[in-house]
Order: C-alpha cells, then sequence, then structure tokens
C-alpha cells in the first residue's frame, strides 16, 4: 500500500545540495555503478520502458536473479530515462557477461537514445546499492544485453514534481530547469533526463519525479 501512495521505502542515491534555487536544487553526486541494457523499444511491443524487465531479472526482482553468483541485489531509486543522449562521462571498467576481465571504457550514457546505435534505440539504467563500489564487486550477468559500467562524480541541477511524465510535461519542465540555471550562472553540459522514484502503480499525484540537467 505504501507504494501506491508514493512512500520510497528503496535505497536512493546519496547527494550534496551544492545551491537551493527558486524552485531547483543543484546537486553533486558520488560515484557509483550502475546495470544498464540497450534496446530497441519497437522490439519490446512499443514499450520504451521494455528494458525494466531485463533489469529487473539481472538483480532478481521478477524472480531467480539472472547474475552468476546468483545473488539477489535490492532495488533502488530512481530510474533514469531520457529521449535525448547523456553526455556526461562514465569511467573504467566496463563488464559484460561471459567477460573474463573487465573492459576499459569511458562512454557516456544514462538511459537514452543511443548515440552510434539505430535510430529510436534506448539504453535504461539502474543504479546498484551503493555496498558495491566498484564495478568487480557486483555480481556478473549471465544475459549478454546487461552491462555493468561505473559512474564517476556528476552535478545536476535538479527540479521535482508530482504526476504524470508525458514528453510535453519533462520537456516544459527541462526547458524551465535549464533557462533559470542559465540564468543563476550555471553552465548546462549536456541534455535533461528524467528520474522516477516509483512503481507504474503509484496514485500519479503521489509520485516523485526530477528533470536533472547536468551542469558545471
Amino acid at each position: 500500500m505504501g507504494m501506491v501512495l508514493g512512500k520510497i521505502t528503496v535505497e536512493t542515491p546519496k547527494h550534496e545540495v551544492l545551491h537551493t534555487g527558486a524552485g531547483y536544487e543543484v546537486r553533486k553526486y558520488p560515484p557509483c555503478v550502475v546495470a544498464e541494457v540497450t534496446y530497441d523499444p519497437a522490439e519490446m511491443k512499443g514499450d520504451r520502458d521494455g528494458g525494466f524487465t531485463v533489469l529487473g531479472n539481472y538483480i532478481g526482482a521478477l524472480g531467480n536473479p539472472q547474475n552468476t553468483k546468483p545473488e539477489k541485489i535490492d532495488m533502488t531509486a530512481p530510474v533514469i530515462t531520457s529521449g535525448e543522449p547523456e553526455s556526461i562521462a562514465m569511467t573504467a571498467p566496463v563488464i559484460t557477461s561471459g567477460e573474463p576481465e573487465p573492459v576499459a571504457m569511458t562512454a557516456p550514457v544514462i538511459t537514452a537514445e543511443e548515440r552510434g546505435q539505430g535510430k529510436g534505440q534506448m539504453t535504461m539504467q539502474f543504479l546498484l546499492p551503493s555496498k558495491y563500489s566498484k564495478v568487480e564487486e557486483a555480481p556478473r550477468p549471465t544475459d549478454e544485453r546487461v552491462v555493468l559500467r561505473q559512474v564517476g562524480e556528476r552535478k545536476y541541477g535538479v527540479v521535482r514534481f508530482s504526476g504524470l511524465t508525458g514528453d510535453k510535461v519533462v520537456k516544459e519542465k527541462a526547458e524551465w530547469l535549464k533557462a533559470a540555471l542559465e540564468k543563476d550562472g550555471f553552465t548546462v553540459k549536456g541534455p535533461f533526463v528524467l528520474a522516477r522514484y516509483n512503481p507504474p502503480f503509484t496514485l500519479p499525484p503521489l509520485r516523485t519525479n526530477e528533470v536533472m540537467v547536468p551542469v558545471e
């Protein structure tokens, strides 16, 4: 019942508030480990959130965990999505299923239409619990579609809102936030992302959503 009423009972990422503006915050987030999957929504019955099932299976949220230990991994919030490619640098290493050693990479992504992929492809990302401070500490996925990455420290301008997260509403929030940040002297470093903290069955007025814009 708590989830229906919007209560957030899972781990959320720690952050430091660097600035409080008129209706927004600027936050600094520490490094973390993420699990991600890239997919074409058209192959998932047009569902832009179709990657959730793949990642949910990896952590064991939907049944037996699909990782090599196997180990159930606690769900965290938020799930971060975007209709635009993200440009926040990630650090090495990267681990995919079947690889005996981590693979170094400094690729960007947070759940977005993927640069260099086919048009319309998405990447969805789960933040793993903070007890996994390095990629090597997290259970290795058995599904080759799931990739583990380590994300470096990053700063975001953030505006919080409730209700539904349709494209029109989200883009309006993002445009307002970017204008407010630039007015207050911050430099926007890339496209916005959408953070959703509640499951889809939560009553819309009680949902916690955030539009986040990378800044310096």
